[in-house]
């Protein structure tokens, strides 16, 4: 598998191997012991699967306390995928990064504790799958606007289809302290 760092620390982008011939396709989408190698050592200890309709804008979502590391990945269409860092102390709290997610590239993000996550669906229809580091709690959930002008993400879509609670989360600056999380500096490895 190629792993790809992205801007955000600790926020990367997996590509598979795929093998194919003219029967189809075969991956492995996890292994414990291959994805330590790579950072990302949580348990994960749910499963989740979305189905959604093209333009449908999901995010941007967060878990304070229980806070969830995500590794996501399209089984069928195509998403923009969206993390955004909100660790406080961070160099790059309050920014972003994209990625395009389908079923073609085989791509999968891991979203790190500490971050809101989004995506928007470009495909007619979507199944969405995430692998989730604690489980849902409706008490922890929050969120933050999907079209925040200061945090500035380039949605692929003009007129997004959103939930009641999309549409009314507050900006990041209006976030209660509380909700945010700290950043914690990896030591390096001698």
């Amino acid at each position: 598998m190629k792993v790809e760092e992205t801007r955000l620390e600790g926020v990367l982008l997996i590509t598979p191997k795929v093998f194919g011939d003219s029967r189809g396709f075969f991956l492995e989408t996890w292994s414990r012991d291959r994805y330590k190698e790579v950072g990302i050592s949580l348990e994960f200890v749910q499963d989740n699967q979305s189905f959604s309709t093209k333009n449908v804008l999901r995010g941007l979502h967060f878990q304070n306390p229980h806070a969830q590391g995500k590794l996501v990945s399209v089984v069928k269409g195509c998403v923009f995928d969206v993390a955004v860092d909100i660790r406080r102390g961070s160099r790059t709290f309050g920014e972003w990064v994209g990625v395009e997610l389908s079923e073609e590239n085989h791509q999968q993000l891991w979203v790190p504790p500490g971050f809101a996550h989004g995506f928007c669906v470009l495909s007619d229809t979507t199944l969405f799958t995430y692998k989730c580091t604690d489980v849902y709690t409706p008490s922890a959930e929050g969120g933050i606007l999907w079209n925040d002008p200061e945090i500035g993400i380039e949605w692929p879509v003009e007129n997004p289809i959103l939930s009641d609670k999309d549409q009314v989360y507050p900006q990041l600056r209006d976030l209660p302290e509380g909700r945010l999380f700290t950043y914690v500096q990896k030591e390096a490895i001698k």
